[in-house]
């Protein structure tokens, strides 16, 4: 791991978690980040407030384990989207374990890579903000070694670029990925001749920029079926392909290795599939920005990887052990005002509910010091802004007070909520814990 970020990590280890931030216990003195996991708490013994947000590390081991064992076996990078869990500590753990750099969606999440020694960063969006832009340049003029990519998709971005970075007199150009797109989807080239357009006008604007590879996402794309789908993607991913075999052949590309991206989290194997022995006519690096995989969840991602599974793209070793859910919000029974409904303290400044609601994994009675799998039947059918609606039996045993916890799906929209995220083992000891930056 690089000596910045080695430094800068510790000295957010140093910093205080005091009563601004959500989740630390009430009696607890102003404590260091890096300290926490020393202090002998543990989730089930009351140790901690609720509602909470736990990550365990069980899991997050695992998922690291095999998406290393998935991207050496397709032979491709990864670059994951650090808007996911905007964890500089996670971002160490992606690095480590082999990520070829972190994936940003705006200036403020490029600002906080940065400002953990991340050194090389693809912004999956438009840079146009003028101060962004020159945010950019500078730390490239700043710091040789920062390598920065970012997406055009006109020849206006392109000049707009051109003409900020003429001026900044950086000594070497901007990295810029012709974004292909889809009609009625997001931004990007919807034709060929579209991107062509784009790249005649970066090759005009050099040297202060530079045309290095292509990118897309087909996060967007759906279908009645997962069949559907899943053709839709390949169709997509095989439309960004042609674009760069066109401008292989025309030579758009500045010197170096071209980059073919795309890749989310749901059908990233159907890209590695599509492109990893792609005939382009010459090297071409791959790179999906899968960013969920490391926690996974426990509604949208996992239903995707039953896809992943069927589709047998990647080995039966690697699709019969998949990812694991580690992002939990545990939570306390407060209210039973009829039979089958209980209140839990969860809420929408809580938890993820903008793909689906949170699922009951867990319970714990109130006193007891392990934790048992939810029965069937229970299932969270509305949320307030602090309040949970848990539909279940009319017999159910649930009392005020008890523990009950949950999945999310889409693991982002949940991360967002926390700026303290507890990590703990899987008897719910806290091990550690990480910070956030939304």
């Amino acid at each position: 791991m690089d000596r910045i970020m080695t430094f800068a990590l510790a000295e957010l280890d140093a910093g205080l978690i005091d009563d601004t931030f959500k989740g630390l216990p009430i009696a607890a003195a102003p404590v260091q980040l890096g300290e926490i996991g020393r202090l002998g708490w543990n989730l089930l013994k009351g140790d901690l407030p609720f509602p909470v947000a736990v990550l365990k590390t069980s899991a997050i081991d695992h998922n690291s384990r095999w998406m290393d064992r998935f991207r050496k076996e397709q032979g491709v990078e990864l670059c994951p989207h650090g808007k996911t869990t905007m964890s500089p500590h996670l971002f160490q753990r992606q690095l480590a374990d082999g990520a070829w750099g972190i994936t940003v969606a705006t200036t403020q999440q490029l600002r906080i890579a940065r400002r953990y020694g991340v050194n090389r960063v693809i912004m999956a969006n438009q840079l146009v903000d003028p101060q962004g832009i020159r945010y950019v340049l500078a730390e490239m003029k700043r710091d040789p070694g920062f390598e920065f990519y970012c997406l055009v998709d006109s020849p206006a971005s392109v000049q707009r670029l051109a003409e900020i970075a003429k001026t900044a007199g950086v000594g070497r150009p901007l990295r810029l990925l012709l974004e292909g797109g889809i009609a009625g989807g997001r931004t990007g080239c919807r034709t060929i001749e579209q991107a062509a357009a784009v790249a005649k006008a970066v090759v005009a604007a050099q040297p202060h920029v530079i045309l290095r590879g292509v990118e897309g996402f087909e996060g967007i794309i759906d279908g009645t079926t997962p069949e559907e789908r899943a053709a839709k993607v390949r169709a997509f991913v095989d439309f960004l392909g042609a674009i760069a075999k066109r401008g292989i052949a025309e030579n758009w590309f500045g010197a170096g290795e071209i980059i073919a991206t795309a890749g989310g989290s749901a059908e990233f194997d159907i890209v590695a599939d599509a492109w990893r022995n792609g005939d382009f006519g010459a090297p071409v690096k791959v790179v999906l920005r899968s960013g969920c995989y490391l926690t996974h969840d426990s509604g949208l991602y996992e239903n995707r990887f039953h896809d992943i599974r069927k589709r047998a793209i990647a080995s039966s070793a690697l699709t019969k052990d998949g990812p694991k859910a580690a992002l939990e919000v545990w939570t306390l029974v407060q209210s039973i005002p009829e039979p089958g409904l209980a209140f839990v303290t969860m809420g929408k400044r809580d938890v993820s509910f903008d793909v689906s609601l949170p699922v009951p994994i867990a319970w714990s009675p109130a006193g007891a010091s392990t934790a048992e799998p939810m029965q069937k039947g229970y299932s969270i059918t509305k949320l307030n802004d602090q309040h949970g609606y848990l539909r279940g039996p009319a017999d159910s045993p649930l009392k005020v007070g008890d523990r009950v916890g949950f999945g999310v799906s889409h693991p982002c929209t949940t991360f967002d909520r926390w700026q303290l995220i507890y990590l703990v083992d899987d008897a719910y000891n806290v091990t550690g814990a990480i910070r956030t930056f939304f």
